[in-house]
């Protein structure tokens, strides 16, 4: 399906990928890693938004990976048309506002995408965008629903509503992240799916959207982008505007306040990789059922992930374990417990 003008990819890269410790790091996160294959998590966001479908991508990322990102999508000719470098991160409410402000052509549909996400079915994913454009045209916000395999906690949750387009329904409420009893009557009720956080939508309906729902957001954002420096394809907002911004999510600032709002229920292998477990749940494994990377020794051991980029690892008779070894950092904890590396982070800065 071709498409009036060429869909914008807006590549989000501010996060930060704490729970993916000691791999990920401020100077160095998840998605400037090669953590699925052999592009980095970035490059392959890039790459499933490149044909004759797709103008280049707008890149919103932290003034600290100006560079990284730079080299990592020249490595793959795919560079970014513009390159906005927040000083600061104020949520994706804000950011996206940016991309939207810049892009020239206000009617141009916007394809919001985290860039530390994992789509195995890109042609899923593109049939979904297909099925989409036809309302983000007449002025639909629209997102992805994931569909769920199982009663996941660490997930926003949509319920979808009455079907409004062939494979497009209207959005009947948002759902926070939910208790086990309550993912389990979600996934078996049929009728929900997963927030996975990419959008599709005009730029103008967005910013339109914005500024009736978040005014001085707006405000501070427009002031951040009038008073910004370019150099090439770098543009960085004025710092003082654009920290006067409140810090605030898509979700909350527009999408669970719209009227106009509609998902596409997708099965497209989405995973967020917000974890080691994650990562070893979606990796091929060994006929032992691991995940190795890096110089590894294991003897009699089962069910593992085990990742080093310096450090010689010797496992004997072990199992269930993920054992991350990064510089002078080594990481152990049993599988199952990937979300407590936050926690352990917090437990070191004290």
């Amino acid at each position: 399906m071709t498409f009036a003008s060429p869909i914008v990819p807006v590549i989000l890269s501010g996060g930060a990928g704490t729970r993916l410790w000691p791999m990920s790091r401020p100077e160095m996160p998840k998605q400037m890693l090669a953590l699925t294959a052999e592009l980095t998590m970035l490059q392959l966001t890039a790459s499933r938004a490149h044909d004759d479908r797709f103008a280049a991508p707008v890149v919103v990322a932290s003034a600290a990976h100006a560079d990284l990102v730079e080299q990592q999508l020249e490595a793959i000719e795919q560079p970014a048309q513009l390159l906005i470098l927040e000083p600061a991160g104020r949520n994706t409410a804000p950011a996206i506002a940016l991309a939207a402000l810049a892009v020239e052509d206000k009617a141009s549909a916007l394809l919001v995408m985290p860039s530390d996400h994992v789509i195995a079915d890109v042609a899923a994913f593109h049939a979904a965008i297909a099925v989409a454009m036809p309302l983000v045209e007449q002025g639909w916000l629209v997102t992805f629903g994931i569909a769920p395999d199982a009663p996941e906690t660490g997930y926003g949750y949509i319920r979808t509503g009455e079907e409004i387009a062939p494979g497009v329904h209207r959005v009947d409420r948002f759902v926070e992240k939910p208790p086990l009893e309550s993912a389990r009557a979600m996934l078996e009720s049929g009728d929900h799916v997963w927030n996975g956080g990419i959008f599709l939508f005009r730029a103008d309906t967005f910013l339109d959207a914005l500024a009736a729902f978040e005014p001085e957001m707006t405000g501070a954002v427009t002031r951040a982008m009038v008073g910004a420096r370019r150099d090439g394809a770098r543009v960085t907002p004025d710092a003082e505007a654009f920290a006067s911004a409140k810090a605030e999510s898509i979700d909350y600032a527009v999408m669970e306040r719209a009227s106009r709002v509609a998902v596409v229920p997708v099965a497209m292998g989405w995973n967020d990789v917000g974890s080691w477990d994650a990562l070893h749940a979606i990796s091929a494994r060994d006929e032992a059922g691991n995940v190795i990377h890096g110089e590894v020794i294991a003897l009699d051991t089962t069910d593992c992930l085990v990742r080093s980029d310096r450090a010689r690892v010797a496992m004997v008779g072990v199992r269930d374990l993920i054992v991350v070894a990064s510089g002078d950092d080594i990481l152990i904890l049993p599988r199952g417990r990937g979300q407590d590396v936050k926690k352990l982070l917090e437990a070191m800065k004290g």
